[in-house]
């Protein structure tokens, strides 16, 4: 008797879970904007070309360097854009405070770039130092587009 008692406790249990669970994840979607555009979706399908260069280099290291310098370049067109976008969409008041964030951000990622340059250095890490250096600079930046783009689908 106890046994089945419990039996049938723990399926109580388990439905509930699964009837929070639905509930939960039904608030989540219907947080997201169908008609919005997919930032992320577009940012990604542009940044490819430029990961494919950097993941596949033709001649070497030196190939390396150009990829990551080229995408960084788009990395910094793509941030000044998702920028943009968010601060257009901004009241006033908001806007002000977007523009000390990033101008905090840009000390950041100054502050970053220059640990990087100092600690991955060739007599450090060899011929691979600019490879590394190309990845971790990237990264900061590329996350920092995908952080304001996040903000921007919010709108």
């Amino acid at each position: 008797m106890v046994t089945l008692i419990s039996k049938k406790l723990h399926l109580q249990k388990n439905a509930l879970f699964l009837v929070l669970l639905s509930i939960l994840s039904n608030c989540a979607i219907a947080l997201d904007n169908p008609d919005a555009p997919d930032l992320i979706g577009e940012f990604t399908k542009k940044e490819e070309p430029y990961l494919k260069a950097v993941n596949n280099p033709e001649n070497g290291s030196r190939d390396y360097l150009i990829a990551y310098d080229n995408y960084l370049i788009f990395l910094d067109k793509e941030l000044n854009s998702a920028y943009n976008l968010i601060k257009s969409k901004l009241p006033k008041e908001q806007q002000e405070e977007l523009k000390a964030s990033q101008l905090n951000w840009l000390k950041f990622r100054d502050a970053e770039f220059k640990l990087i340059k100092n600690t991955w250095t060739r007599k450090n890490f060899g011929s691979s130092a600019g490879i590394s250096r190309g990845s971790y600079r990237s990264t900061i930046v590329k996350n920092r587009v995908l952080q304001l783009l996040y903000y921007a689908i919010n709108f």
